[in-house]
């Protein structure tokens, strides 16, 4: 199978890649005519450069000196500028080839497939066990606005046509669409604001995720109709864009309001466009009149803004099912599974397409709610925040009152106040799956809950059943380490019991990787994340609660990417699984949900994890004391090394003065700041996970996705134990799939780009420690996984990341260039500091869109 994925990506992608690029310099661009063929040689004398301990500044005028000596400062930089145009544009026909042979270089049938386990399920003569499992299991995605992915609209249509040419080999096509490519801008002068954001969205709802999500449960239908029947969730998607607030403060109720409008008017939409093809196909007589008068409705709804015309979802439905009965009757069921497959899709996606999340931080709730007892003194005690917790805690879940939002003259308060009320508007117009989770980030326990429970009562909802889940969001390992006791504080309060016993006692408890991460290193983090899992588990089915998981997850495996479905497929009987759920975004969205063969393949593979897991007992999934004990362990000697490079005092100064870590603030990909807080100063605390990441991804050293990894597994192999590791990496999924989520960060790293900063007098020794874990980390894990190299089992990620890491390393060089220039540039009035922070910008993108999953 590995030979065959070989030669398929050799022949789909490398080869097809050396055609069109060849075209490519064919087209007389400017950006083409004047880079296009010097970008080679550019590459070899990078190469050559590096092997010899070169600097990038070195590299770079030594390719001046030698095939560009002509050119003026002003005409180099200008040139650098042009390579790094026409390197995002190859990255963009890497992307389109990819996805155009998306069917032949991934498994679309293998043994982790939707349709595999199907077929399995039958053979086994488990369809009734299958059939209780889809009553109740369900896979949730849910869309962030987080801005790991750097391509504007524009270039995404283009991506979409370009890969459809591709596949039917229209050449002529092709090159005309290279050349629109060529002169397609991908830099935005602008940052996007919160609605910009879902609408960039809004082409996967309609176009990958809705018929994916359509096919599936056709698919699922085929053999357990009746049980699809009484579950809405199998599938469905949640939304971030215009609901989180955490640190934006361009996020209003306004925003939340326009966002829940056009999430319901893409579904509309959708249901607009199936009906349409509905009646193309149903013209029978007393059946064509119900289609028109569908769509006639449907129609009316689409042309009024103002939400007048609205459908509503009991007519909607009872007109399908009017129609469907009609052909079943008097038409021998022609086309009616056409009918059923709409029905299914309204079941599913409602008029709400995907829920809107709430989020906010902790701290700024607390605020909030500090001026609200202020401004409402009759409401709660005055002196409520000097209590104890336990008192506090008493209080607040009690309380009731009105609050005017109004009122309050700080904006952040007036919003906050407002977003609680938010949720009942959109659920009048979308119905109550269009909004019904408040996610508390930094949540450090049961107080900050207790918070917002009050807040609900207190700003809006008053005595009137909440129809809202309260979703505490736990990221520090300090926190993920007190979250089961935690839970368990709110599972024995009365008034909060009550309240999830409305919710079918069902509790949401969201687990954040990437600050996880950020805050305890690879492993530690991936490990405190499980056993909060499985501590939140025991202590709620201890008080009959069912405990639903959403992973906070990011693109790479140091925000808690990479092997999505591996990763639900570790999870043991002693966490709770019958719900998937996990945010996506960025390139992990165009990536894994860009195309709708991808879309159906990634959906089905959490399907395929989820299910399983609840129908086949597999000893590698559960792991014995032993095993637990072993990998805390590890964990704990991982975590004291990574706290070690954290606790340097160089840790912070180095990200900023070295890194593009203060960059992201001044590129306009997305619409919130790039850290928490006010000021110019960096603060560890108040770094979002995304630059955090990125800047090492930048840098080609992801710290987050190895460090401490190797020296936990050494520390094991002096112990006499490496044989011990090998066993674990063979009977555990979880520990073998942390292992190649690793590898695939370290895939990613280069510190050959860097090495000159061996020699730096400020920063050598720091760098030095970096480059000896992960050259300890690559050692240890190839010895115990018994690779020869770093992704041997995955040859299609591998000669993906080889062929993208060879095409971007001119661009890299051009980024660390322009970043020693910069430091240069003190007191040097001569180097033009505009020309080169832009340069160090424009080149994030292009390293970004390469990796796909790098931020």
């Amino acid at each position: 199978m590995n030979s065959q994925i070989v030669k398929s990506y050799q022949e789909e992608i490398e080869l097809k890649y050396q055609l069109y690029n060849s075209l490519f310099l064919s087209l007389q661009l400017e950006a083409v005519e004047k880079t296009g063929n010097m970008i080679p040689l550019l590459y070899q004398s990078s190469v050559k450069g590096l092997e010899n301990g070169e600097d990038p500044v070195s590299i770079v005028q030594k390719f001046f000196a030698k095939h560009q000596a002509d050119l003026s400062a002003d005409e180099q930089n200008d040139f650098l500028f042009k390579v790094i145009q026409y390197i995002e544009r190859q990255i963009v026909l890497i992307d389109a080839l990819e996805d155009a042979a998306y069917n032949k270089i991934h498994r679309i049938k293998g043994e982790n497939s939707y349709a595999s386990m199907t077929d399995r399920v039958k053979k086994e003569n488990l369809m009734e066990q299958m059939a209780k499992v889809v009553k109740e299991f369900g896979v949730r995605v849910v869309l962030t606005a987080h801005p790991t992915q750097f391509y504007p609209s524009q270039v995404l249509g283009i991506i979409t046509d370009l890969m459809e040419a591709i596949k039917k080999g229209e050449v002529g096509n092709i090159r005309n669409l290279l050349g629109q490519l060529g002169k397609t801008p991908f830099y935005q002068k602008q940052k996007p604001t919160p609605l910009d954001e879902a609408n960039r969205l809004n082409y996967y709802l309609r176009d990958t995720f809705y018929p994916a999500i359509g096919e599936l449960l056709d698919k699922t239908a085929e053999d357990y109709k009746e049980a699809l029947e009484h579950n809405d969730e199998l599938v469905s998607l949640g939304f971030w864009p215009g609901g989180d607030r955490d640190g934006n403060p361009f996020v209003t109720v306004d925003t939340t309001k326009e966002v829940a409008a056009r999430l319901r008017n893409t579904v509309t939409n959708c249901y607009y466009k199936d009906v349409k093809e509905l009646k193309r196909r149903i013209t029978f007589a007393g059946a064509h009149e119900k289609v028109v008068e569908i769509e006639d409705l449907l129609k009316a709804e689409l042309a009024n803004s103002t939400g007048a015309a609205n459908v509503d979802l009991a007519v909607f439905k009872a007109k399908i099912e009017d129609l469907e009965n009609c052909i079943q009757e008097e038409h021998q069921g022609l086309f009616v599974e056409k009918v059923q497959s709409l029905k299914r899709k309204l079941q599913h996606f409602g008029f709400y397409m995907a829920s809107i999340d709430i989020r906010q931080d902790s701290r700024v709730i607390a605020r909030a709610l500090k001026e609200v007892v202020k401004a409402y003194p009759d409401i709660l005690p005055s002196n409520i925040f000097e209590m104890e917790e336990k008192e506090q805690i008493q209080l607040l879940v009690n309380a009731r009152g009105v609050a005017d939002p109004n009122i309050f003259e700080d904006e952040v308060v007036r919003d906050t106040v407002a977003s609680f009320g938010v949720i009942k508007d959109i659920q009048k117009a979308n119905g109550q799956r269009g909004a019904h989770r408040y996610i508390i980030s930094n949540c450090r326990g049961p107080i900050d809950v207790a918070r917002v429970l009050a807040m609900f009562r207190i700003c809006g909802w008053g005595y009137e059943e909440l129809t809202v889940d309260i979703v505490p969001l736990f990221e520090t390992i300090d926190d993920l380490k007190m979250a089961g006791d935690a839970m368990q504080t709110l599972y024995t309060n009365p008034t909060y019991r009550k309240h999830l016993n409305s919710r079918n006692d069902r509790q949401t408890v969201m687990l954040g990787f990437s600050d996880g991460t950020k805050d305890g290193g690879y492993l530690m983090a991936n490990w405190a994340i499980f056993s909060a899992k499985e501590d939140i588990t025991l202590k709620s089915r201890e008080s009959d609660v069912e405990v639903v998981f959403f992973d906070g997850r990011g693109g790479p495996p140091a925000r808690g990417g990479g092997n999505a479905h591996r990763f639900y497929a570790a999870m043991g009987k002693n966490i709770e699984s019958r719900q998937i759920q996990m945010t996506v975004q960025g390139q992990t969205i165009s990536s894994h949900y860009g195309i709708k063969e991808a879309a159906a393949h990634n959906l089905g593979y959490l399907l395929t994890a989820g299910l399983s897991n609840r129908l086949y007992s597999k000893p590698q999934n559960q792991m014995d004391a032993t095993q637990h004990e072993f990998i805390a362990e590890m964990a704990e000697a991982s975590y004291k090394k990574y706290l070690s490079l954290k606790e340097h005092p160089l840790f912070v100064p180095y990200l900023e003065e070295i890194s593009t870590l203060k960059y992201y603030g001044k590129a306009n990909i997305g619409s919130r700041p790039s850290k928490r807080g006010g000021g110019d100063k960096i603060n560890f605390e108040d770094l979002r996970a995304i630059p955090f990441v990125g800047a090492w991804s930048q840098l080609k050293q992801n710290v987050p996705g190895f460090f401490g990894l190797g020296s936990a597994l050494k520390e094991q192999d002096e112990k006499g134990n490496i044989q011990a590791c090998k066993d674990l990496y063979q009977n555990s999924i979880f520990f073998r799939t942390l292992l190649s989520n690793s590898m695939q960060s370290m895939s990613k790293t280069s510190f050959e780009l860097t090495r000159y900063l061996e020699k730096h007098e400020k920063f050598g020794g720091f760098w030095k420690i970096i480059y000896d874990e992960f050259l300890l980390t690559k050692e240890m894990v190839l010895k115990v996984s018994g690779m020869p190299c770093l992704l041997e089992d995955n040859p299609r990620s591998r000669m993906s990341i080889q062929l993208r890491e060879k095409i971007v390393l001119p661009l890299l060089i051009i980024q660390q260039y322009a970043l020693m220039k910069l430091h240069e540039a003190n007191g040097n009035k001569d180097i033009p500091v505009d020309v080169f922070e832009k340069m160090v910008i424009r080149a994030m993108f292009g390293n970004i869109n390469a990796s796909r999953n790098s931020a």
